[in-house]
């Protein structure tokens, strides 16, 4: 058994824009350590976002960031022997891990030039609903559905 919960540590708002879920955000595209160049990366595609939409580029990313949280997913679960795809509701914190850890992920396939342009043009699309980030919500959300027949074994 464990001695005691691990604490829960609190990230202080980035700079620029005063905003925590920003700082998550470039902590999660930080590749080695190097923040002032992850930076610079959000802070270009927020630049980027603004010439394209005419919005901030803090409430787009804001956005995408809520329409891609996912809901519910499945977790496995065994049960005498069988796997059983448990479709269980998702926490809050873990929803919005979720929603970067996607949007970085498909970013990083998309096909422009440079990393704060991918970044840019898939925050975009999932602020309108779309691209390939909300489809993976909705195949979450389709996968849970699927399994509804095995909610009961939710522990």
């Amino acid at each position: 058994m464990r001695k005691r919960r691990a604490e829960k540590k609190f990230i202080k708002p980035d700079p620029k824009y005063d905003d925590v879920m920003v700082a998550k955000f470039i902590n999660s595209i930080m590749i080695k350590g190097k923040k002032s160049t992850a930076r610079k990366v959000i802070y270009s595609a927020f630049d980027i976002i603004e010439k394209r939409t005419k919005k901030s580029g803090v409430d787009i990313f804001k956005l995408a960031i809520t329409n891609t949280q996912p809901l519910i997913e499945v977790r496995s679960r065994r049960v005498g022997g069988a796997t059983y795809q448990v479709p269980t509701e998702v926490r809050p914190e873990r929803r919005t891990a979720l929603a970067m850890r996607w949007i970085k992920t498909y970013a990083k396939q998309r096909s422009e030039k440079s990393a704060s342009q991918k970044i840019a043009m898939e925050l975009i699309a999932a602020s309108n609903n779309e691209g390939s980030a909300i489809k993976k919500k909705e195949d979450t959300h389709k996968m849970a559905e699927a399994n509804k027949a095995f909610a009961h074994f939710k522990w």
